[in-house]
């Protein structure tokens, strides 16, 4: 390959439109291969279960369980391959581009804090049936209501996090650390190069295409499906470093807007797709719209931010070497778990969820209604983030200028 080439494809990231909108596309793609979304968080919880019954727990009668349906194992299901192709995906573009690197945080607190956001978030999404994607980014090109409130929920607890996360007690006390004369604390120059890594990528391809392989000789087509489509997931929010945490909190934060921009563009093109797909015959996936739903997207949009990352950016990162996303990881397969037991044991179903129904926008609105109704919502979240980009002064909040008045015109209006 030119190495110009190679340094465009994994020396630098790519243009965030350009990942998500190909994310995009690749999700309307992947249901109309499978007829399945791209998902993460229901193959969490069932990561959970496993080990519960590893520990001898009998999880047969749980209602959340009987609803994911524990069938077979990871490997043997396409929504395991989904996780894992997405790992494979993202740790052989870090490799290939030589971005690996072991990094610990300095404050050892944020290893719990990491932990206890994970947990938070895994919770809230398994309680709305989806995290950032399911009932998000793949939700809102099937129609299905829930994802709007999702979308909104999650908003608001991004913005709960900010204020958690900027209080001192949650940041501690600086860990500062003396610097010797002449040396420097940041990273040199001539740090050296880690030639190795692009070798070992291209040794992680090599198998991941083995696996592959194997499954499409072994008469098992969907899971060698499943894992091209993760794998291309994962090179995708690793290159264009798709994070949702950093979409909502940046609003907040700074005021910049373009990931949240880029979703609503990638979503945009995958509204088309869908609605294609679903208008050739497929059936959409709708999920139920109920108080569970707020509230988990509520706990989400807060865990994410207290994590530092969500479902596509704690993945991505934690294939780069940052240990912190490996906590967050644990903590969301275990808030996924115990979502899982509350559901029925605490009665969770009973008080949030029982009663409510699945909302079908193509069924209220009718089918061009509810393309046109879907695509126009997201060109004003666009707008609106456009807007508030442009206004969001950092550190002073939202401040929209006044019009200037001219002095004649302005006398003019008196007379």
């Amino acid at each position: 390959m030119p190495k110009g080439l190679y340094h465009k494809l994994f020396g630098t990231y790519w243009n965030p439109y350009l990942a998500v909108g190909l994310a995009g596309v690749l999700s309307a793609l992947y249901f109309g291969a499978t007829g399945t979304v791209w998902a993460v968080t229901g193959e969490f919880t069932r990561f959970g279960g496993h080990l519960l019954e590893g520990m001898g727990v009998d999880i047969s009668r749980w209602a959340y369980f009987e609803m994911v349906k524990m069938e077979g194992i990871p490997w043997m299901r396409t929504d395991g391959w989904i996780v894992f192709g997405m790992l494979f995906g993202a740790l052989i573009t870090v490799l290939l581009g030589n971005h690996f690197k072991l990094r610990v945080p300095q404050l050892k607190r944020r290893l719990v804090q990491g932990f206890i956001g994970g947990a938070i978030a895994g919770f809230g999404a398994r309680m709305a049936l989806g995290c950032n994607l399911a009932a998000f980014f793949t939700g809102v090109p099937q129609f299905s209501f829930h994802s709007w409130i999702f979308m909104v929920f999650t908003a608001a607890g991004t913005y709960l996090g900010v204020k958690v996360v900027q209080t001192s007690w949650w940041r501690g006390k600086p860990n500062l650390k003396r610097v010797s004369a002449g040396k420097s604390a940041l990273p040199g120059k001539k740090a050296s190069r880690r030639t190795w890594q692009p070798v070992l990528g291209l040794l992680v391809l090599i198998v991941f295409a083995a696996i592959v392989v194997h499954y499409l000789l072994a008469g098992k087509p969907l899971l060698a499906v499943a894992a091209l489509f993760g794998a291309g997931f994962g090179i995708l929010i690793e290159r264009g470093q798709i994070c949702f945490t950093s979409a909502f909190r940046d609003l907040w934060v700074s005021g910049r807007a373009v990931m949240t921009k880029a979703l609503a563009v990638g979503m945009m093109l995958s509204v088309v797709l869908t609605f294609w797909l679903i208008q050739s015959g497929m059936a959409p996936i709708i999920k139920v719209a109920a108080p569970s739903t707020a509230l988990g997207g509520l706990l989400f949009g807060l865990g994410i931010v207290l994590a530092g990352g969500c479902e596509t950016g704690w993945m991505y990162r934690a294939m780069e070497g940052q240990v912190l996303f490996w906590v967050v990881g644990a903590g969301n397969i275990a808030g996924a778990t115990f979502l899982a037991y509350a559901w029925d044991h605490l009665g969770l179903y009973d008080a949030l969820t029982k009663g409510f129904a699945p909302i079908n926008l193509l069924e209220e609105w009718g089918s061009w209604g509810a393309l046109f109704g879907t695509l126009a919502m997201l060109l004003c979240w666009f707008l609106l983030a456009s807007w508030w980009e442009k206004f969001y002064r950092f550190g002073r909040g939202l401040q929209v200028e006044k019009p200037r008045l001219v002095p004649g015109k302005a006398a003019g209006k008196h007379q």
